[in-house]
């Protein structure tokens, strides 16, 4: 007997034509977080990587409002964000990690950041980056986002998170498996 199970993480070309006329609108209302781009390079990219369409068209579904932010020269390949004014809605109220989830007795958040970025195809934003995307407009004046965080604070049980209050970007830290309504995640895919 043939397995009926099919590839979840494909679209249709229905699906695949309707998210890039969204990414190509995006990306010309946006042009200053993408100088010196051209929309037909990207999307000569995208239609040969159906697998990093599939994942951009996570971060869309989820909230995020992907949209290309740099090149990555020494990889040819191009940088896309979540770009959301706030914190994408679909990936809010997660703890950061699994351990953490785990670790809760009661009252378990639905996820946590790193699993569900890691399904989705997506890395969760360095302080670096999530810095650099704070440089090309103002994002989470009144939500946060889990930032991937180094080894040594994880170990002790910590995780780090940022947001944008008062004109400046701030990063913070909370126990790991803490979670609330206004928290989520922001992500990064290169194609």
């Amino acid at each position: 007997m043939k397995n009926s199970i099919t590839n979840t993480k494909t679209l249709s070309p229905a699906q695949a034509e309707n998210l890039m006329d969204v990414l190509k609108e995006r990306f010309e209302k946006n042009r200053s977080r993408h100088k010196n781009i051209k929309w037909a390079e990207v999307a000569g990219k995208l239609k040969n990587n159906l697998a990093k369409l599939w994942s951009l068209n996570e971060m869309e579904k989820t909230g995020g409002e992907p949209d290309v932010i740099g090149y990555d020269t020494k990889t040819g390949e191009y940088i896309f964000y979540d770009c959301s004014p706030e914190t994408p809605a679909g990936r809010r109220s997660f703890c950061y990690d699994a351990e953490a989830l785990h670790s809760r007795k009661e009252h378990k958040p639905k996820n946590n950041a790193i699993d569900a970025a890691t399904a989705m195809g997506i890395e969760l934003l360095t302080e670096s980056q999530y810095r650099e995307l704070q440089q090309t407009n103002e994002y989470d004046l009144k939500t946060s986002s889990w930032i991937k965080t180094p080894a040594e604070i994880r170990k002790l049980g910590g995780a780090l998170f940022c947001d944008r209050r008062f004109n400046t970007v701030f990063t913070y830290h909370n126990g790991a498996q803490s979670y609330y309504g206004a928290r989520g995640f922001r992500g990064m895919l290169k194609v």
